[in-house]
């Protein structure tokens, strides 16, 4: 026998050993497969999505937003305390901030 024919038996015995051990083990699909049984009709589920899209609220999300807090202090107030909190070093930046 030359090299190549035993070469090309022991690739087919390789490939034949290792169909048996795959063939013992699930599928890895099925492990995870989830059973769900259903009790609801197809015409029930319908109906429930008809309804909910007849109910949908089309208000945008802009329209939900809580109003602005008032207040008596100006913008151009906090800004200035602000600049005054940086230059006395109370609040850190640059760098140091991180």
């Amino acid at each position: 026998m030359n090299k190549s024919s035993l070469l090309i038996a022991v690739a087919a015995f390789a490939a034949l050993a290792s169909t048996g051990a795959r063939a013992e083990s699930p599928a890895l699909s099925s492990q995870f497969a989830i059973q769900i049984e259903g009790n609801r009709t197809r015409a029930e589920v319908m109906s429930e999505a008809v309804a909910a899209v007849k109910n949908y609220n089309h208000v945008p999300l802009a329209g939900r937003v809580i109003a602005p807090m008032k207040s008596d202090v100006t913008t151009a107030v906090v800004r200035g305390q602000a600049a005054q909190a940086l230059r006395l070093g109370q609040i850190p930046s640059g760098e140091l901030s991180l």
